[in-house]
């Protein structure tokens, strides 16, 4: 039986729990505006293919500029690159809102407004995942990760809720200005960080410090794995760039039951991070961080062939809850397994499976969708991760194997 501790033990260490509450602040704000986008943007286009654009202009920056975030977050301070990043988030957020007032905004600005979004975003990842480690001691770094796991998750709860309300009754600026604020209030928690503990290990700022980061993943059975897992699950399954599509044509809920849409998969899986967080030792980690993946299939399965609110919301809850699970093992692993000055290289190597996979996938979701359904585009989705991950599986079989004891900070 798995040893168990408090859900919420590593909050006691007082910076991580700032860097937990400001996290949590702009997460909120960051899932909002992306309701707010997919919702004007199919107002404005009635397209599915316009939807599955905002796939492709968040995945470019990440190509472009992943690799250099990495570089940066190991090669300068860390808590300095997070704060300027999180600046120009802002900026963006409020430039926004200002365009949306003016009633200027289409979809090119759009487009352009989120590339330089996420632009900024693959500065931001490595910088902040990479501190984590320093807030907590090792005993508590696995409930760390599963307590910022769940930022993200419960951010899509609360999140998608209040912007469907405030888009009916303030409209999408009213998203884009609160998200704005949200910044400033992780800036604020950010600045009394203490980021002690890091290796002060010098990393030449040049092209092979970048291969050498690609070649530590290669050569990390784990991670790489891993790696490939995360990327065709999410390439497959991802159908959040049609959830406007549900909610307006497939299930005619408007925008309250849009918000419903994307905060049930974040029910399911603070729930799921909630029981992951309140345990110490997690074994057969391999299989469990698999099963999550296949469950994660089968629900979009059933999500895609569901033609009620209730159903699609039970299916959408078990999207979530599978998602999870896999998500907290796998991210313990990597951070785990690598060390300090290493660690900004690897997580925007991760960056390129983990944004690249769903941002492609809403694509390909876009594209499937305009040639035969939404409803299909999802079930097909479905099918390819449960397809992807037997395989990986197959090939790998010491991802199967993997405890949770093999690495260790």
């Amino acid at each position: 039986m798995e040893k168990r501790i408090s859900p919420f033990a590593s909050l006691q260490y007082k910076d991580f729990r700032l860097f937990w509450v400001g996290s949590s602040a702009s997460q909120i704000g960051t899932q909002m505006q992306v309701v707010a986008i997919a919702w004007q943007l199919y107002q404005l286009t009635h397209s599915p293919i316009s939807l599955g654009l905002l796939g492709l202009f968040g995945f470019l920056p990440i190509l472009f500029f992943a690799f250099l975030g990495g570089l940066t977050a190991d090669r300068f301070d860390r808590k300095n690159q997070l704060i300027l990043s999180q600046i120009i988030l802002g900026i963006l957020a409020i430039i926004l809102a200002v365009e949306t007032i003016l009633g200027v905004v289409t979809p090119g600005v759009i487009y352009a407004l989120m590339f330089l979004s996420t632009a900024a975003q693959t500065f931001a990842a490595p910088a902040r995942q990479s501190i984590i480690p320093h807030l907590v001691p090792a005993k508590h770094f696995m409930n760390a990760v599963s307590l910022s796991t769940l930022t993200r998750q419960a951010a899509i709860v609360v999140g998608p809720g209040i912007a469907g309300f405030l888009i009916e009754l303030y409209g999408v600026q009213s998203i884009y200005a609160f998200n704005g604020v949200t910044f400033i209030i992780l800036i604020l928690t950010l600045v009394p960080l203490k980021t002690a503990g890091a290796e002060k290990k010098h990393v030449p700022f040049n092209i092979r410090s970048i291969t050498d980061g690609i070649r530590f993943v290669k050569n990390s059975p784990i991670i790489f794995s891993s790696m490939l897992l995360d990327f065709f699950a999410t390439f497959f399954s991802s159908a959040t760039a049609l959830m406007p599509i549900f909610a307006t044509d497939v299930l005619k809920t408007g925008a309250k039951g849009l918000g419903l849409l994307y905060a049930a998969p974040s029910v399911g899986g603070v729930l799921a991070g909630l029981i992951l967080s309140s345990m110490h030792e997690l074994k057969h980690q391999g299989k469990i961080m698999i099963g999550g993946v296949l469950v994660y299939g089968l629900a979009t399965i059933g999500f895609g062939l569901s033609q009620t609110l209730p159903l699609t919301l039970f299916f959408l809850f078990w999207v979530g809850a599978g998602d999870m699970v896999s998500t907290i093992i796998r991210n313990t692993a990597r951070q785990l397994v690598t060390p300090d000055y290493m660690r900004g290289r690897m997580i925007s190597v991760n960056m390129i499976f983990i944004q690249g996979g769903p941002k492609l996938g809403d694509v390909e979701a876009g594209l499937l969708a305009a040639a035969v359904g939404a409803p299909i585009s999802v079930v097909v989705g479905g099918v390819g991760t449960i397809i992807a991950a037997l395989i990986i599986a197959k090939v790998f079989p010491h991802l199967r194997r993997y405890q949770g004891r093999e690495v260790a900070v």
